[in-house]
């Protein structure tokens, strides 16, 4: 029997491949192509809600309109919730950030960006252009970019990294330039098998995550006490996806191990496993630094909370 993903798979990786290495085409400048008048609109004049919450700009893939229509609905979704969001193919990158750069000289707000396969691409090209005229990105996020991908520039506050290492038309492991100062962290799902490149974007768990972050942005500072901590994970088979920020580093106190601090910290052994090498291997000493994922939290939730003592 014909596996339907399979065949869209391959199909779309062959028009990319060609579109990438035949076509002459200059992903850094590209122009409009083939697109609805709807999808290569500017976008739309700032709404009273965008000083507030900011404005998302969402990039499709290649053939976007059918293999990336995980970034039409999450941008319902963010429009839903009273942001204003707009979506469009990558191949018109450079023009949506010259709108926005103007946008955000008449009326400053965060900037969000998401992107699935090429037009993860454009997150981060679309970055490097914003970093060229001192503005900040607040929150950039890729879904299974290509390969081609660049590394995250000094201007983004917070990005995350959704990908599959071992996919043909995405696999981008993106990183972030040295010097890098913001909240990042990685997550490879290459272990569920049940994750593809064409259907990553349009997953339940990774789009009302993005949502719950976009919508609190207004309220959660990237200030925090300690320096954050790059965190790359590999998520195994059966554990949940959890889309955390960044790392922070706790000191182990006398007869800690790291099932002890993963359980004080309410976050999967796993998880502290990974972004610490070695230390289930031998005992913790008493002020060792250990590091844990976080999610950054609005600050009305900081105000409440009393941190564990470590």
């Amino acid at each position: 029997m014909i596996n339907p993903t399979r065949v869209a798979t391959v199909v779309l990786g062959a028009m990319l491949w060609a579109l990438l290495f035949h076509g002459g085409f200059d992903l850094a400048v590209a122009g409009p192509a083939a697109v609805s008048s709807e999808t290569a609109a500017l976008p739309p004049a700032p709404q009273p809600t965008a000083e507030l919450h900011g404005r998302a700009y969402l990039f499709r893939g290649a053939m976007g309109p059918f293999f990336s229509r995980g970034m039409d609905w999450l941008t319902e979704r963010i429009e839903h919730a009273g942001i204003p969001a707009s979506v469009y193919e990558f191949t018109i990158c450079r023009i949506i950030a010259a709108q926005a750069i103007r946008d955000y000289r008449e009326n400053p707000a965060p900037i969000i960006l998401i992107g699935h396969s090429m037009g993860g691409f454009c997150v981060l090209k679309f970055s490097e252009i914003l970093e060229a005229e001192g503005i900040r990105i607040s929150l950039a996020v890729a879904i299974d970019p290509a390969h081609v991908t660049p590394s995250v520039p000094l201007n983004v506050d917070r990005f995350i990294n959704v990908f599959l290492s071992k996919s043909v038309l995405g696999g981008g492991d993106v990183k972030p330039q040295p010097g890098y100062r913001g909240h990042y962290a990685s997550f490879d799902l290459s272990e569920h098998d049940e994750v593809s490149h064409i259907n990553i974007e349009k997953m339940e768990t990774v789009q009302v995550q993005l949502l719950a972050k976009i919508v609190q942005l207004a309220t959660t500072s990237v200030r925090v006490e300690d320096e954050p901590v790059p965190i790359r994970f590999v998520v195994p088979a059966k554990a949940a996806i959890d889309l955390w920020d960044s790392g922070m580093p706790v000191f182990a106190r006398a007869g800690d191990t790291l099932q002890t601090i993963a359980a004080t910290y309410h976050v999967p052994l796993w998880s502290v496993t990974q972004i610490n090498k070695g230390a289930e291997r031998t005992p913790l000493v008493p002020g060792e630094r250990v590091v844990v994922p976080r999610h950054l939290v609005p600050l009305v939730e900081v105000s409440g909370q009393s941190p564990p003592k470590h």
